[in-house]
């Protein structure tokens, strides 16, 4: 029986955690698989030897999985090299060391790369070790999947803390430009979502990375508002094509931190229309709710882990999971493995033809929105506060 290892990889979402709990449910029940590992800090615990023995953990604490939030096994952003680096002799070592014949890569555009790089090192070197991968970001721009895990739950979050926004700003007859800064580097389907809110709970103007950005129109359409309601709530994502400051450098994908577009809009504002703003940026929140978690979300995020194990078994390599939407009265998706050559390092941008304006998006993207975020979750309390794993994360022998 050979073992299996899998690994986080990239910004976590409010799910990730629960295809962990689905490749380790598949994994134990099944007879073909010896040792379940987690590699800590993502693929550097490949590298680096650094393996969790999954079978040493508490069945409670695998429970709890399903509402904990970040990356339970430690993520990472790291950037394998071609395949005659160093690094890849210390991945084989940890490889033959612990027999392992399946690795299963948890993550997003740049993780599809780390899943494509060692599937493809794997079978030039003529070893028969399986990789797959599982599809996580709360961006939802991976292609060919219907939409990404963990993107209907920080959609929720989003949605519910801008409607918080926009009752709130309704309190003064002279009050504020309230900007709302949201996640999303270049595609704006998160910043998007807000467009499910209803007349009178929804924000005045919705910006995506997407749409042509004109500043004195900006100013033009936030002036006209205010000067009609004496408020006006504008949700921007953070990928916006503007000035911005930057304080926190690059990752190892080349990737800049985005941060400060809505201080950009806010001091636009003070100086070309004195009015009184405050930004909000919702922050690592948007990815880390385990209250407002949509239960498709969790369902799927499951279901994808224990598929993800299946198919490995099956034979499967240099693919990733995948769902698409079944034509139905009912929301209903189906499982599938495309080629991860064909998702890494590619983006799905939000459909232009969704984009009407920049007070209102097509129906079409609703109707797509509803049935990922109509269901809610319970959510074990002690104190007030969510109940969290806490695996023991032993070192594999």
């Amino acid at each position: 029986m050979r073992s299996l290892v899998y690994f986080q990889s990239g910004g976590p979402t409010a799910v990730i955690n629960c295809s962990l709990y689905g490749v380790i449910a598949e994994a134990f029940k099944s007879n073909e698989i010896g040792g379940v590992y987690g590699s800590i800090h993502g693929v550097e615990g490949l590298i680096e030897d650094n393996l969790a023995d999954l079978r040493r953990e508490d069945l409670e604490e695998i429970e709890l999985l399903k509402q904990t939030p970040g990356a339970a096994l430690l993520s990472s952003r790291k950037k394998l090299p071609g395949e005659e680096d160093p690094l890849f002799a210390k991945i084989v070592q940890t490889i033959d060391r612990h027999d392992i014949g399946y690795v299963l890569v948890n993550g997003g555009n740049d993780s599809m790369d780390t899943c494509m790089r060692l599937d493809e090192f794997f079978r030039k070197s003529g070893r028969d070790v399986k990789v797959l991968g599982i599809p996580k970001t709360i961006d939802n721009d991976l292609v060919v999947t219907d939409h990404c895990l963990g993107y209907p739950s920080a959609a929720r979050h989003v949605m519910n803390l801008v409607k918080m926004a926009v009752l709130d700003a309704k309190a003064y007859s002279a009050g504020k430009v309230i900007l709302i800064e949201i996640m999303g580097r270049n595609a704006g389907w998160l910043t998007a979502s807000v467009d499910l809110l209803p007349e009178g709970e929804r924000p005045d103007l919705i910006f995506l990375p997407e749409m042509e950005f004109d500043q004195e129109r900006f100013l033009y359409e936030v002036r006209e508002i205010y000067q009609r309601k004496g408020h006006v709530v504008c949700c921007v994502s953070e990928g916006l094509n503007l000035p911005r400051r930057n304080t926190g450098g690059v990752d190892a994908f080349g990737h800049a931190a985005l941060e400060g577009v809505s201080f950009h809009l806010s001091e636009m504002i003070h100086e070309r229309l004195g009015y009184g703003t405050r930004v909000m940026d919702l922050s690592l929140a948007q990815r880390a709710d385990p209250y407002l978690v949509s239960r498709s979300d969790r369902e799927e995020a499951i279901a994808a882990g224990k598929y993800a194990v299946r198919m490995a078994l099956e034979g499967h390599s240099g693919e990733m999971v995948a769902m698409r939407r079944v034509p139905s009265d009912r929301y209903e998706v189906e499982w599938f493995l495309a080629p991860v050559k064909d998702i890494a390092n590619r983006e799905r941008k939000f459909p232009k033809s969704w984009l009407l304006s920049e007070m209102e998006l097509s129906e079409s993207f609703r109707e797509y929105l509803r049935p990922l975020v109509a269901r809610s979750v319970q959510v074990i309390n002690e104190n007030g506060i969510f109940q969290s794993a806490r695996l023991r994360l032993e070192r594999a022998k």
